[in-house]
């Protein structure tokens, strides 16, 4: 029969929570420390190697007991969907409002139907002060305490102020060891807040779903205290089993493992970790006097060794397993000898969470499985289910008192840091991560820089989540993005929302002229400018003609500067109101200089040749429009690179005058790297996209030309957003190396399905799937089946 508690406020262990510390009712006081994670299962061998020796070091290092604890929830989507309603109000146009809305929808069901969770790994870090009286004791002292006068009972409380700080300060000295041993296994941590501990504690003690991001605390909460913590964190009621909990409407179970393998897999515990469902796991380490346990395998190998002289005596066979063993006790001893190695008094609680008993009985039987396939043995807690909720909660505090003695090399097996999240409340959803099944929300403009790079082979999806990026960009903050389509994709994007669509070809009637008078930005010089944007002509003007000899590049500068002077555009004067030349211009100063009529005849069929009306026109359209795409796709091969540079510099032109949050979509960026001049210039454009507010993606599928550039490695360096889809094995080991990718990475692309890939943001790394919804693929596919069904 479960038994009802009459108040669920009995079960509430703390005292107070202030400075950023819980403080027991036994005196104990508790830090909590937040850590990140890494994606274990992306590393290489070698690296997952180095981490867990790293991790390794860190607990031997320790010489107080610890509580890592991870804690598995359905993520809160509440404060993303906020900001994008605030986002579709401000929306610029009907069509945007409505994707918004569209969008909101698509999150919030998605969530909802889908097993999306976050994962959090803390670290409770114990202090339990010297001569701490036990609560007896403490309780009878309380009227002696009382028939004290008022001075007295002030100086009594201010002494235990005192020795409260002084017991913080060498609490605050294990918080710094721990979050420092982290640090060198590349794991950051950061103590939690007392707010953040108050909302933490009420999360545990009152299991749900979505877990509150925030609580409506009373006004008498203030920033580093809260007196009288169990009326806000106590649940609603708790049911007690021989063999379970019901804790408010959540049905709970909690297991301990009490078995292990003679040898323990690196990372044995990330199937369990990255487990869809609603479970905390609490990994008590309470370190082993070195001394004691050297004492005790003293004694240990001199039994084994007793046994084996015994069976000696008596001519019986050899007995393989006290060999084993005494060979097992001597080795630990030269390593505990040497520091080498810890020893740990491990245990280990999983408790699980289900809205019934059968979906609890499912999650045991698959948690099971999952153990029992490493030969690793789980057992409920019969009876002492209470014991083991208690022992999950992050107090340090293990009820249960199920160990297992462990050496720190097996120890550092249990890393429990190998799931990384990348979710915030900023930004646009780029996927699903695979690892963990949390959402990708992600701002790119949050990193060092807003560059990205997206390579993948044909038809893997690149043009589709990059058109997906744009849609969902619109819809925020973005004021533009500007498109270079080779193949014209991004037409029906443009037409559905609106945008400004340019064809840029022989017989268009757009035009661009790359010899537009430069619009100074605020803060610079007009000289300086002048001058950058006659280094950028030079550049186009040599891609155009193709080998130049140095003596025709420096008469090539000279003519390019004497056409602006034609003009009366000279470095030193105000030419803001000038005329810009055409290239014509430039073809017949170069027939006045000496040696430069062969440069000229050359310039001929850009000007009066076949290519006429190509680059020799004025500028005549409008880029105010937020969405803007150049079509390139009616121009002949030879001319795309040229193409794409003439628009590059336009563009650059104006991103430069007025600063905007903006982003530069240039697909099939191999084009321009074809050519010294044009990948220096997109190069130059890269590097210095984040002065400007500016986030350029580079889109190819032909990596081997890209980045046979000498300048394609640096744009990769330079974009700290990085999106890599299924890859070809020709081009693999090309991708791997420019990426530094692991064989576990390489396997995932090569073998990765459409719109599956490795996303990368700054040092994160995560396998993501890209996930649209219905009204954005209508929008953007380019599926010829789904094309034809749509013509229907």
């Amino acid at each position: 029969m479960p038994n009802n508690f009459a108040s669920t406020l009995d079960l509430v262990g703390v005292e107070d929570v202030r400075d950023d510390t819980i403080l027991l009712k036994d005196g104990g006081l508790r830090k909590v420390v937040m850590a990140g994670g890494v994606n274990f299962a992306l590393k290489s061998e070698a690296e997952q190697n180095v981490i867990t020796q790293t991790y390794q070091n860190f607990l031997n290092s320790l010489d107080f007991p610890t509580q890592t604890i991870i804690h598995s929830r359905k993520v809160n989507i509440d404060k993303y969907l906020e900001s994008l309603a605030g986002y579709s109000r401000r929306a610029s146009s009907p069509i945007l409002q409505n994707q918004s809305q569209e969008y909101q929808e698509f999150i919030r069901s998605f969530v909802q139907k889908n097993p999306i969770m976050e994962k959090s790994f803390l670290v409770v870090i114990p202090f339990v002060p010297i001569g701490l009286p036990n609560k007896e004791t403490f309780t009878n002292f309380l009227p002696f305490l009382k028939t004290k006068g008022a001075a007295e009972a002030a100086k009594n409380a201010e002494e235990r102020e005192l020795s409260f700080r002084q017991n913080l300060q060498q609490l605050d000295q294990r918080v710094g060891q721990v979050v420092g041993g982290l640090a060198a296994a590349g794991i950051d941590a950061v103590p939690l807040k007392t707010e953040e501990l108050i909302e933490l504690l009420y999360n545990f003690y009152n299991p749900e779903t979505v877990e509150k991001e925030k609580l409506n605390l009373p006004g008498e909460v203030s920033p580093t205290s809260f007196k009288d913590i169990a009326k806000i964190i106590a649940p609603a009621g708790v049911e007690v089993s021989s063999n379970q909990l019901k804790i408010g409407n959540k049905f709970a179970k909690v297991f301990f493992f009490f078995s292990y393998p003679r040898y323990l897999a690196t990372g044995w515990l990330e199937p369990l970790i990255n487990l869809p469902c609603l479970f905390d796991i609490a990994i008590f380490s309470n370190p082993v006097d070195t001394g004691t346990a050297l004492k005790n395998l003293r004694k240990k190998a001199a039994q084994i060794e007793s046994q084996i002289g015994e069976q000696q005596e008596k001519g019986l066979v050899r007995d393989p397993m006290l060999e084993t063993a005494l060979k097992d006790v001597e080795s630990l001893r030269d390593s505990l000898q040497q520091a080498e190695e810890k020893l740990f008094d491990v245990g280990v609680y999983f408790m699980m969470y289900a809205d019934s008993q059968e979906e609890l009985a499912r999650l045991e039987s698959q948690v099971i499985s999952l153990t029992e396939a490493k030969l690793i043995y789980v057992k409920p807690a019969l009876f002492e289910q209470l014991e083991g909720f208690s022992s999950i909660l992050p107090f340090a505090q293990d009820k249960v008192g199920v160990y297992s003695p462990m050496n720190s090399s097996p120890l550092s097996s249990f890393f429990p840091f190998v799931s990384e999240d990348l979710t915030s409340n900023q930004g646009i959803l780029y996927g699903i991560n695979l690892h963990n099944s949390s959402l990708v929300v992600f701002d790119r403009f949050s990193l060092e820089n807003a560059n990205q790079v997206v390579f993948a082979k044909s038809g893997s999806g690149k043009s589709y989540a990059t058109k997906l990026e744009i849609i969902r960009s619109l819809m925020m903050d973005i004021e533009n993005v500007i498109v270079i389509d080779p193949e014209n994709e991004y037409r029906k994007l443009s037409e559905t929302f609106g945008g400004s669509l340019f064809n840029i070809s022989l017989s268009s009637k757009e035009h661009i002229n790359p010899f537009d008078i430069p619009i100074i930005p605020e803060g610079e010089s007009p000289s300086d400018v002048l001058r950058s944007h006659i280094v950028n002509l030079s550049s186009l003007v040599k891609l155009m003609l193709g080998k130049v000899t140095p003596e025709e590049d420096a008469l090539l500068d000279r003519a390019i500067t004497e056409t602006y002077a034609s003009r009366e555009i000279v470095v030193g004067e105000d030419f803001s109101k000038a005329q810009a030349p055409l290239l014509e211009d430039l073809e017949t100063v170069l027939r006045n200089l000496e040696g430069g009529r062969a440069i000229a005849d050359r310039l001929y069929k850009f000007t009066k040749g076949s290519f006429a009306g190509f680059v020799n026109q004025p500028t005549n359209i409008d880029i105010t429009n937020r969405l803007i795409v150049f079509s390139i796709r009616d121009l002949e091969d030879e001319l795309r690179p040229i193409a794409m540079f003439v628009i590059l510099n336009f563009i650059w032109n104006l991103i430069r005058a007025q600063l905007k949050r903006r982003l530069l979509i240039i697909d099939e960026a191999w084009w321009m790297m074809k050519n010294e001049d044009s990948a220096t210039f997109l190069f130059g454009l890269v590097k210095r996209a984040r002065k400007y507010y500016l986030g350029v993606s580079t889109i190819t599928q032909d990596v081997e030309d890209f980045l046979r550039s000498p300048y394609g490695r640096p744009i990769i360096t330079n974009s700290s957003l990085q999106l890599l889809l299924k890859q070809a094995p020709a081009t693999i080991d090309i991708v791997a190396k420019a990426f530094d990718l692991t064989e576990a990475e390489k396997s995932f692309l090569l073998s990765a399905e459409v719109g599956n890939g490795l996303f990368f943001a700054g040092k994160k790394h995560v396998a993501i799937r890209i996930v649209p919804s219905y009204f954005e693929d209508q929008t953007i596919t380019t599926n010829p089946q789904q094309l034809l069904e749509e013509k229907k």
